[in-house]
């Protein structure tokens, strides 16, 4: 999948011109990008090494990207990965004895070396292009997996307007429009809700986790959620306590399925 930043509108519309019109504009715009680009190259966000030829894409340079995908097997059921001998796609024995609401996970990479800090530099305000960067290469690199989903709309993991306030900025939000318009599907920002401010996670145990984020959601209600597979987008999935707590929520509200997509998927937190 290809990502610009730049778009371009005829200034007559594109029936009136004709097909060969239509070729002399495209051809224009491939010459005006390559001219910008040879001006003034992108550069990584991680790195900031120049990326030559960039015709669109994740921002990031050839380096960068193998240190923050995954290559190894994963489970299907919470996005971790599978001890040696299992296949991709096969549910680990920790998920088979939790009650995970959510059905499907797919991740970009493990949450740590390189993808933790760009995680970590993702909650930082002026880092947009960053999760602008890291969604596009998680379409780019997960695309098989997340159109197999099949969903219906994708919601971000939300944000309490008191943190909101605080930090200015709601990644998750940034990273599901992207994914959301790779898909081509809807983007409902505003179903899911979180009606009350909870404590951070990160220092919480399993079960204070669950009990923290229990109750936190609320789905308002919409035309398109009965009978919809539901695709929630998140930076980071540790125990998994939130995400399933939002999925609850959404099947009590109507959906059939939740799946969940994350750039990090972290190892050990539910160890």
């Amino acid at each position: 999948m290809a990502f610009s930043s730049l778009h371009f509108r005829p200034a007559v519309p594109a029936k009136v011109l004709g097909r060969g019109s239509q070729w002399i504009q495209a051809a224009g715009r491939r010459w005006l990008w390559g001219g910008v680009n040879l001006l003034f190259p992108p550069a990584c966000c991680l790195c900031e090494a120049a990326i030559e030829d960039f015709s669109g894409g994740p921002l990031i340079c050839t380096d960068c990207q193998p240190q923050l995908v995954s290559y190894v097997s994963a489970c299907g059921a919470c996005g971790s990965t599978l001890p040696a001998g299992l296949a991709a796609g096969d549910d680990c024995a920790w998920c088979r004895a939790q009650k995970l609401r959510f059905d499907r996970v797919v991740r970009l990479g493990r949450y740590d070396a390189l993808l933790r800090q760009s995680v970590l530099s993702m909650k930082l305000p002026h880092q947009q292009p960053l999760s602008m960067a890291l969604a596009d290469l998680l379409c780019a690199r997960r695309s098989d997996e997340l159109v197999a989903l099949r969903p219906d709309v994708v919601i971000p993991i939300p944000m309490h307007w008191t943190r909101r306030l605080w930090r200015g900025v709601n990644n998750p939000e940034i990273v599901a429009q992207r994914v959301a318009a790779a898909l081509k599907i809807p983007y409902p920002a505003q179903l899911l809700v979180r009606s009350r401010h909870t404590e951070p996670q990160a220092d919480l145990s399993p079960d204070q986790r669950r009990k923290n984020v229990h109750g936190a959601f609320r789905v308002r209600p919409h035309r398109d959620l009965p009978g919809a597979r539901i695709l929630l987008v998140d930076d980071i999935l540790t125990t998994g306590a939130t995400a399933s707590e939002a999925a609850r929520m959404l099947k009590q509200a109507g959906a059939i399925e939740v799946c969940v997509a994350v750039v990090a998927r972290a190892e050990g937190g539910h160890i």
